[in-house]
């Protein structure tokens, strides 16, 4: 009987396992991740911590980027509806931050995720009418956490 068939088995596995290691290196110095990306695997991790394990997921369902007719010459803010089920967020996104109504109308916390202004203040709330201002100017990929009496309710992430 031969006993170095186990071995042999050890051996390739151990080499298998120097080259993954090698070619990880070699990737994080010829490719790294960038930076940004990186940001946005941690914030999506975040939406599923174990507090919003049962948060539902609005889509968006109109983008005045891609649904609406094209205004020439004008400077106009960008429009977006997430829904799900029988919510729905109205949000206008212009150079001096966001403005938006949760529907039905209901007071709601609302947190702004994926901002990189580290100073400015991400979190908002909605009044009886489900209105809700933001002069927090968003640079970059984010989503938005809705939380109101009865749910959690998470957006999808989009760039600005």
């Amino acid at each position: 009987m031969n006993d170095n068939v186990g071995n042999d088995s050890f051996d390739e596995a151990a080499q298998d396992d120097a080259l993954e290691e090698a070619l990880r290196r070699a990737a994080a110095i010829l490719d790294p991740v960038p930076a940004e990306l990186r940001h946005l695997a941690v914030e999506a991790y975040a939406l599923h911590s174990l507090r919003d394990l049962d948060a539902r997921l609005a889509e968006l369902t109109f983008d005045s980027l891609v649904d609406a007719l094209p205004v020439r010459g004008a400077d106009v803010p960008r429009m977006l509806t997430f829904s799900t089920g029988d919510l729905t967020v109205d949000i206008e996104v212009t150079a001096e931050g966001l403005t938006g109504q949760v529907l039905p109308p209901q007071p709601a916390r609302i947190e702004i995720l994926g901002t990189a202004q580290p100073t400015a203040t991400g979190t908002v709330t909605a009044d009886e009418m489900g209105r809700f201002l933001c002069d927090l100017l968003l640079t970059g990929p984010f989503a938005l956490r809705l939380r109101t009496d009865e749910e959690v309710v998470v957006t999808e992430w989009l760039r600005v």
